[in-house]
């Protein structure tokens, strides 16, 4: 390991750093166009995003990024074609946000992220999509057991911190098997069904008008014998983890197969409309013994890295932005 920037990397970065900064683009043609792409990202997003590789390629297609300075005006920086996650529009409305924040604050709320859905009708779409039935608790723990009685929900249930701040808090999730273990929870949280699927999810990647779909393993099935044998509450593994993937695995076709295109082509197309997002991950699951009946469990803003490794490559990103450029400069033609 050896330092460069001020910053720690490997030989392999190291030498991917070095190569892109000479130019030499390993099988991309260099571009003559240059497009500014101002970034304010937590560290642990820039490391998981901005790697050398991905820095690299897109320098190839004549797109830089540059890191925003938090404690300066951003009047005072750039100038900037395209910014992520800061916010101004108002006195640069020739400069395309990606994405406004007041859209993004829309996922941080495990309630409002999934309303969209509720919302939606996908008819004639070779397929129906759903959210799994869910309440959200605020007060008191000891008053959980009574309102999932009173709202009908039936154990086991899988128990979500209601903000997503971003924080391995905000992660963690819990199985409750019974009435007792549901008073122990800490509010405020959302309380959803658990759905038999099969132990499979599907990680929908939304970029630009680009889709990519990965498998992850999940939980298992839960059957009624099983239930009688289970009690308390248990942690849940997060499925973003690569070492999850299950794209390899040899499964059931019933369990295996994605969901159809067209569904996914129309589920996209209405979730960025209604969320004003260009960059964005749907955790979508699969009723266990239907073929067409879907649920969203999750929506989660801005793909890490762990999911460029498997099935969504720095490439689309860059070729995205590339698309965007392209843009841009008939728009600023235009302008002038």
């Amino acid at each position: 390991m050896k330092k460069l920037n001020g910053k720690i990397v490997d030989e392999e970065e190291k030498k991917v750093v070095e190569t892109y900064s000479n130019g030499v683009g390993v099988g991309f043609p260099q571009s003559h166009q240059n497009l500014v792409v101002g970034y304010a990202l937590t560290v642990k997003k820039e490391t998981s995003f901005l790697k050398p590789n991905f820095r690299g390629l897109a320098r190839t297609k004549g797109i830089k990024f540059v890191c925003i300075d938090v404690n300066r005006p951003l009047s005072d920086q750039g100038p900037f074609d395209v910014v992520l996650h800061k916010d101004y529009r108002h006195k640069h409305p020739e400069v395309t946000v990606l994405d406004p924040p007041d859209a993004i604050q829309h996922l941080r709320n495990r309630k409002s992220m999934l309303q969209d859905v509720v919302d939606l009708n996908l008819s004639d779409c070779h397929g129906k999509v759903g959210v799994p039935r869910q309440i959200v608790v605020t007060k008191d723990p000891s008053s959980i057991p009574s309102e999932v009685t009173k709202a009908g929900l039936k154990l086991p249930l899988v128990a979500k911190p209601l903000l997503v701040d971003g924080t391995a808090k905000s992660h963690k999730l819990f199985v409750a098997y019974d009435q007792l273990s549901l008073a122990k929870l800490e509010p405020p949280l959302v309380l959803q069904e658990f759905v038999n699927h099969g132990g499979i999810v599907f990680k929908v990647y939304i970029v630009g008008e680009s889709i990519t779909v990965v498998r992850r393993f999940s939980l298992p099935n839960h059957g009624k014998r099983d239930l009688s044998k289970v009690a308390g509450m248990y942690p849940v593994p997060r499925v973003s983890s690569y070492l999850s993937s299950a794209d390899d695995a040899d499964l059931d076709p019933s369990i295996a197969e994605h969901p159809p295109r067209p569904l996914l082509e129309k589920l996209a197309t209405e979730l960025r409309r209604r969320l004003g997002l260009r960059l964005f991950n749907i955790d979508m699951i699969r009723e266990h013994g239907t073929r067409d009946v879907f649920y969203v469990i999750d929506i989660n803003y801005f793909p890490g890295a762990n999911i460029a490794t498997k099935g969504f490559s720095f490439l689309l990103l860059t070729k995205w932005f590339s698309s965007y450029l392209s843009k841009c400069s008939i728009k600023l033609g235009m302008l002038h």
